[in-house]
């Protein structure tokens, strides 16, 4: 601890004795000593100093009252007056200036150097450096300690909060990673002291510390090892994603059998014997952000990988409600600053049942909304599953000759088709939609006729001209 006056002056061998009022404060704590002679000494101070003299050039008493004086605006703690040599003893106009602002007045006797007292205070600052400097390595060690035994990132945390006594949060942009309390609000500046989180992104990570808490420099560290730990979780992630990516691209695509497609499964921890359900986050513009960046804690324990642009969470169908995770996922994603959107697929057993609850994310995703809830098993999500079926070319065979007829005269043969499938091939719903009159509504689907072979009025010509506009609309694009 640093020395205070009241310690000092119960060093026996330093002989020194109160000169000033018995109820002055003596607590506080040396900063450092100083020794001058000098009239004015206060441009030479920073505060927290015992100013020691004796009084060689304070011969009257205005001289006197006026170092006081000048000595206490600098903040001193004290004055140490040494006796015995320009004076026998501490002059009264001193004393009553020191009493006067409260200011401690010590007694120096003639057997005690200044160098001695000096001394003693820096040995003691030494040890209390010293001492600090013990408590934060140790501090250090606790912290390192708690990723390396596999605590990871919560228990470093409460780790720090235990040191400072305090309560502590972590936040990505708006996003709660960890807090002490759990289910308390995302803390602010108002009652909080915010601490930027080096991970190679702007304002990407934030530790928070509430206040009142005393910082002996350990915080400082707990951010470099926080940054440390979540850059390695990112990697982590991105690999174990990349991992079970390959194995769900595979069992997407169809291509292995259902032994070894369960067995693969297994193996990124994905139970193909009971029932699975697929979340797919589609964002087209921070795809990047978004197959790296965390999941909300609704979702510890489930299973993403990246398939081709897109991140696919796998949940058991243990009961939770697959529409609640999927707004936690877009809420989570929407509060670390990615926008995308969320398809949900039906629960089921098997390989197969994760291949065809991938599929049917995919078609809901195409309705465009945030949390996109999931329709039952279609015939387009069973074509889509099948890798023997041209989908592309079909689409491309029934809808190019009207995309270019409709890009070189401005016409709208595309949606005018859609119109009408959509409202069950009635030509009055479709002129009412599009405002059109009926029989141009009957001469555009004459030309669609003409241009694509195909004619919407008969049940066959129409579900291929529905699949095709399926097709289209969800991008005919598979996973690789």
């Amino acid at each position: 601890m640093a020395m205070s006056l009241s310690a000092l002056l119960a060093v026996p061998s330093l002989n020194l004795r109160k000169a000033g009022l018995a109820d002055t404060t003596w607590n506080s704590d040396i900063r450092w000593v100083a020794v001058t002679e000098l009239e004015d000494p206060q441009r030479f101070l920073n505060g927290g100093e015992l100013i020691l003299t004796t009084g060689l050039r304070l011969n009257g008493a205005p001289e006197q009252r006026r170092f006081v004086r000048q000595v206490q605006r600098a903040g001193a703690v004290g004055i140490g007056f040494g006796t015995g040599l320009s004076h026998e003893s501490v002059p009264p106009a001193l004393i009553a200036e020191a009493n006067r602002w409260g200011l401690p007045l010590v007694e120096v006797p003639y057997e005690t150097p200044f160098i001695a007292i000096g001394k003693l205070v820096a040995d003691s600052q030494s040890a209390d450096h010293y001492s600090k400097l013990e408590r934060l390595i140790a501090g250090h060690q606790i912290l390192a300690r708690a990723l390396l035994t596999g605590g990871g990132l919560g228990e470093l945390l409460k780790q720090l909060g235990s040191m400072l006594r305090t309560d502590v949060a972590l936040t990505q942009f708006s996003a709660q990673l960890y807090n002490s309390i759990p289910g308390s609000p995302a803390p602010t500046t108002e009652n909080w002291s915010s601490y930027p989180i080096p991970t190679g992104r702007r304002d990407a990570c934030t530790l928070w510390l509430r206040h009142p808490f005393g910082d002996t420099g350990i915080v400082s560290y707990a951010q470099n090892l926080i940054s440390v730990e979540l850059n390695n979780m990112v990697k982590q992630r991105q690999s174990q994603r990349a991992l079970a990516g390959q194995v769900l691209d595979d069992v997407i695509h169809g291509t292995l059998d259902t032994i070894e497609a369960a067995r693969r499964l297994a193996g990124v921890g994905i139970n193909s014997t009971r029932k699975n359900v697929v979340l797919l986050a589609v964002s087209s513009a921070h795809h990047k952000q978004l197959v790296s960046t965390s999941l909300p804690q609704s979702l510890d324990g489930a299973v993403s990988a990246v398939v081709g642009r897109d991140l696919v969470t796998v949940v058991p169908d243990d009961g939770s409600s697959a529409s609640a995770l999927a707004r936690d996922l877009s809420e989570h994603l929407l509060e670390a600053g990615i926008h995308a959107l969320i398809g949900i697929g039906g629960a089921y057993t098997k390989p197969n049942g994760v291949r065809w609850s991938y599929f049917e994310a995919r078609d809901a995703v195409a309705h465009g909304l945030p949390v996109n809830e999931p329709e039952r098993l279609s015939l387009t999500s069973l074509l889509l599953a099948s890798e023997d079926v041209p989908l592309a070319d079909m689409a491309a065979e029934a809808l190019t000759p009207l995309q270019k007829f409709d890009a070189a005269h401005g016409s709208e043969l595309v949606a005018t088709l859609e119109s009408y499938l959509n409202n069950n091939g009635s030509v009055a719903a479709v002129a009412e939609a599009l405002t059109l009159h009926r029989n141009t509504v009957r001469y555009r689907l004459a030309q669609i006729t003409e241009l694509s072979g195909y004619d919407p009025a008969q049940t066959a010509d129409r579900v291929q001209l529905w699949l095709a506009l399926a097709v289209q609309r969800l991008g005919a694009r598979q996973p690789r």
